[in-house]
């Protein structure tokens, strides 16, 4: 699918209905245009199902509740509405972005208790997040930017608000010829890239930041489970720049970008070796099971 994500031939389901692609439009005052007020999930669709879908939706859920947004749809409406979206669009392989947010009513400033929480669900084919990354091994920049305290933002929610410095950082490191960037989080420590978590290997084991900074994500717990499964200790830790030296592979997981291995953070370089390729391998064997 090419052209721009506006102007394209499918259904959108929007506030209960499925209504064509090209009409899913909000007015210029919706609040999360403005202020952020918005959570989303990213989810993938493998021989028409979708992959964690149920733990998606509750996520969402739980994201607007953290973002003082009550989203009016529960997790069984929301399937349905996933479902509706792929079955109208004749999709069994495919990327789903399901996204709440409030729209334009009463109120136009920082509060917003008048407005309508409004919900969306699209699905588009997408391949590789990172495109030959997925084999040869990704290139990552070192953001400038930080992640913020839990103290600051609501760390444990998807909203859009916390990805404005990841638009921002993943523009920079394509600018240089990379992929994806890496960040720090407030303290110092490794924490995630732009829209992925990241795990480095060490001696047969696996070490992956402690998620009190960053989004927990579902993939993330997947593979962990994977891998202590096959009896590979994986370590939940905080992990300092100075320990990249050290590590012999890394790779990042998410919705999207699956498990991608990396080649190159700044000026630490990686092998794509048997640990990284096998766990990338065994996801996507337990994703079309």
């Amino acid at each position: 699918m090419a052209g721009s994500y506006a102007d394209r031939d499918g259904k959108i389901w929007m506030d209960g209905k499925l209504i064509d692609w090209r009409d899913a439009n909000v007015h210029i005052l919706t609040h999360a245009l403005h202020y952020a007020s918005s959570v989303f999930e990213g989810e993938r669709c493998y021989e028409g199902k979708v992959f964690k879908s149920r733990q998606h939706s509750e996520r969402l859920l739980k994201s607007g509740e953290l973002m003082d947004m009550a989203i009016p749809y529960t997790v069984d409406e929301i399937e349905a509405a996933k479902r509706a979206v792929l079955d109208a669009n004749g999709l069994t392989n495919a990327y789903l972005r399901v996204v709440a947010f409030r729209g334009a009513g009463e109120d136009m400033g920082v509060s917003a208790r008048r407005n309508p929480i409004r919900m969306a669900v699209t699905a588009w084919e997408w391949g590789s997040y990172y495109g030959d990354a997925k084999m040869k091994g990704a290139k990552l920049d070192v953001a400038k930017w930080k992640r913020p305290s839990p103290e600051t933002i609501p760390t444990a929610a998807k909203a859009a608000g916390l990805y404005m410095i990841c638009t921002m950082s993943k523009h920079a490191a394509e600018a240089k010829g990379c992929s994806d960037a890496m960040f720090f989080d407030y303290r110092g420590y490794v924490a995630e890239a732009t829209g992925a978590n990241i795990f480095f290997v060490k001696d047969g084991e696996v070490h992956t930041p402690l998620p009190d900074a960053i989004l927990n994500g579902l993939t993330r717990q997947t593979v962990i489970q994977m891998l202590r499964d096959r009896q590979i200790k994986v370590h939940e830790r905080h992990i300092l720049p100075s320990e990249l030296d050290s590590f012999e592979q890394c790779f990042l997981t998410g919705s999207a970008a699956e498990v991608t291995p990396v080649g190159q953070i700044g000026d630490w370089k990686f092998e794509v070796g048997a640990l990284t390729r096998e766990t990338a391998e065994a996801y996507d064997k337990l994703v079309r099971s």
